[in-house]
């Protein structure tokens, strides 16, 4: 069954926000800084919501050990679209740079502020996205899922990424409040907007 995930229909987890992702609080220091200028830093306010072209052509296709996904990454006007072939799993993280940005590079431990979504591989689910929010989220990198630093560190500004990560790398125990179960495989389209802090 392939399902089209991202759109403007509900979160499932409503209040997950990024609380899903997050380990413990942790805090971190980041070498480089980028200082955004007006016109930046509006766009650093806000994540597209509408529904991209429905002609918009895959920027990365995965054949996972079961299933497959596609993804096409968001515009400056429209949100990624993750598609699922259910049920996908993966056994080994995969990160694709579906876009390069061409800002300063964003360290293991820098702080960020990202758009992203993000995908259940067992059912398709949208469990968790700042795109539905509209607004981006920042959190240093040091304080999310291993599979979420793997997309993001040595990524530069601008960027727009998307990964498929293991469970070992995502829950592998689960996260019932956002439906994952144990062993479920993620996927993640974001956009990397700054480095904050």
């Amino acid at each position: 069954m392939k399902t089209n995930r991202m759109t403007s229909s509900g979160v499932a987890a409503a209040g997950a926000a990024l609380m899903v992702l997050g380990l413990a609080g942790c805090s971190s220091d980041s070498g480089a800084t980028a200082t955004p200028t007006s016109t930046e830093a509006a766009a650093l306010d806000t994540c597209p919501t509408a529904a991209p072209e429905s002609s918009a052509d895959p920027e990365w296709t995965l054949e996972g050990q079961t299933g497959s996904v596609e993804v096409t990454g968001s515009t400056a006007s429209s949100a990624p679209v993750i598609d699922v072939e259910t049920a996908f799993s993966i056994d080994e993280t995969q990160v694709s740079t579906l876009q390069a940005g061409d800002g300063p590079v964003v360290g293991d431990d820098a702080e960020v502020s990202v758009c992203y979504v993000g995908v259940n591989g067992r059912d398709g689910s949208v469990f968790d996205s700042s795109y539905e929010r509209g607004a981006p989220a920042e959190f240093p990198l040091g304080g999310v899922v291993p599979g979420f630093q793997k997309a993001i560190a040595g990524q530069t500004v601008g960027s727009t990424v998307a990964v498929a990560m293991s469970s070992a790398d995502g829950y592998p125990d689960g996260q019932p409040r956002a439906g994952i179960a144990a062993g479920d495989s993620l996927v993640f389209a974001i956009s990397i907007l700054a480095v904050t802090g």
